[in-house]
């Protein structure tokens, strides 16, 4: 018989390597790859009865798939893919079929016979149907339509510009540490809804000694363009609409109203329901409309909520995007590992901060100084070494990028510098800890071994010695490894 105990074990991380899975990156999908691999065709026919969702899915096409569908649109019956073959030369086979793999993947058409037995193509007639009203009118009215009287206060792109920004910078602020959470003022808190969307994206975790903390995929969001950002944490917004009650199409819906509308213009909300008001009170929050008061009928767009839905950003570059280009090139990092940071941009400041200390702070500098504590310090955050290193090259000052050319090297950052961040990270990774389950006490030598090379087999076995006949197998093999020594004890040996 053989006794078991749970806990957790080291080992080197040469030994069980195969056994730990390596530390998940931020995912950042697009609106395609959203609809591919998160929604069911069943959905997809549900989303489809919003002429906004289609023509946005309509806008994110490929060139040649939106010719396809244009050409279609009006033919009311299917069409033989020989003929939609045909419509392309030889040389753009390769573009005409990810176009056709495009449409079937997103149930935009679908595969149907014709007489003969040929093969043809048939627009989803709920798609059709709203295309056409996008193109034709007709249909119901968009929740969100233009107000008839005059704004007394009326807001200029301006300062719409710096409210969106504003805005979203105090979840970004939350998430480095520098908002509500941490002495920050009420007008940088974010709400207890908002905090739950980064617990549930990921992007933060509960720690029990130090609170909500950054996580590796949360350094990587910090490191994306706001555009990018924003269209990240309203995914994620997506995901939890069922358990707040609140309809997925009806939101999608209303979002891509909002990236069609005009910058600059108000709009009225007397036309939405309970669901899409509550709904709307969120896009206030995150920055994406701006509106006086919770009651009132009127509201902006933002810049944030023209630009997240389009994935080329058409429109004038953001303010943000321009700050951040100011921001480039900012940071100088020297061999004794001082920082000098040229900014006086507080978020800038808190990123730095999660991974060096700071020592000085000037109207336009700030200096710090990479130390083994601190460094440590991010790594137990989730933050990579490599992400680090990353994170100085990316926006290192271009008196460090001539230094690099001068000298021929692959990064501008001083070798001893990205050596030692590296090592520090190895110091932390010599040891890698699995959950187990200890099996010893055997009676024999002979079911020792046979336990053994079962867990084995069945790629369970995390260490064994055969001399105090004691082994560790994964938690998660516990039960299977169980079951067969129930079998093999009963069978006598």
């Amino acid at each position: 018989m053989a006794d078991t105990k749970s806990g957790r074990f080291a080992s080197s991380s040469a030994a069980i390597s195969p056994l730990v899975q390596s530390p998940e990156n931020l995912e950042c999908k697009n609106f395609q790859e959203y609809l591919r691999t998160r929604q069911t065709p069943e959905t997809l026919e549900k989303l489809y009865n919003y002429p906004p969702i289609c023509l946005a899915v309509y806008r994110e096409l490929p060139e040649i798939a939106r010719q396809f569908v244009i050409r279609i649109l009006f033919v009311d019956q299917p069409v033989p893919q020989a003929v939609v073959t045909s419509w392309g030369a030889q040389r753009v086979a390769k573009e005409q079929m990810e176009a056709t793999s495009c449409l079937t993947a997103l149930c935009v058409w679908r595969v149907t016979a014709i007489p003969g037995g040929l093969a043809a193509w048939e627009l989803s007639p709920t798609f059709k149907k709203s295309v056409r009203q996008v193109l034709l009118g007709g249909g119901k009215p968009w929740a969100m339509t233009n107000t008839l009287d005059k704004d007394s206060k009326p807001r200029d792109i301006t300062f719409l510009d710096s409210y969106a920004m504003s805005r979203w910078r105090c979840v970004l602020h939350y998430m480095v540490g520098t908002g509500g959470r941490n002495g920050g003022t009420d007008a940088e808190a974010i709400s207890p809804d908002a905090v739950r969307i980064l617990l549930h994206a990921n992007l933060m975790k509960r720690d029990e000694r130090d609170g909500i903390t950054i996580t590796r995929q949360g350094f990587q969001f910090l490191l994306l363009d706001t555009r990018a950002q924003v269209w990240h944490f309203m995914l994620q917004y997506l995901e939890t609409c069922e358990e707040r009650g609140i309809s997925l199409p009806e939101c999608l819906s209303m979002l891509f109203q909002l990236s069609f509308s005009t910058l600059g213009r108000d709009y009225s909300s007397e036309g939405m329901n309970s669901q899409m008001l509550t709904f709307l009170q969120h896009l206030r929050e995150f920055g994406l409309v701006f509106q006086r008061k919770r009651k009132e009928g009127r509201f902006y767009p933002t810049r944030l909520a023209l630009n997240v839905t389009n994935k080329d950003a058409a429109q004038a570059s953001t303010t943000a995007d321009e700050e951040r280009m100011q921001e480039r090139g900012y940071i100088v990092v020297e061999t004794n590992y001082r920082v000098y940071a040229y900014t006086d941009s507080q978020l800038q400041v808190a990123v730095l901060g999660l991974f060096t200390e700071l020592l000085y702070r000037f109207p336009n500098l700030v200096v710090g100084v990479l130390t083994r504590d601190s460094v440590r310090q991010a790594l137990r955050g989730g933050i990579t070494a490599e992400q680090i290193v990353s994170y100085l090259e990316q926006y290192a000052h271009p008196n460090m990028k001539l230094v690099e050319s001068a000298i021929q090297s692959k990064s501008c950052l001083p070798p001893t510098v990205v050596d030692q961040i590296k090592l520090w990270e190895l110091e932390r990774n010599r040891f890698t800890y699995t959950e187990g389950v200890v099996y010893n006490q055997f009676l024999s030598q002979n079911d020792f071994v046979t336990l053994r090379d079962y867990a084995q087999s069945i790629n369970m076995l995390v260490w064994q010695n055969e001399r105090t006949r004691t082994m560790v197998v994964q938690k998660n093999g516990h039960d299977d490894v169980k079951r067969y020594w129930k079998k093999y004890s009963k069978s006598g040996g």
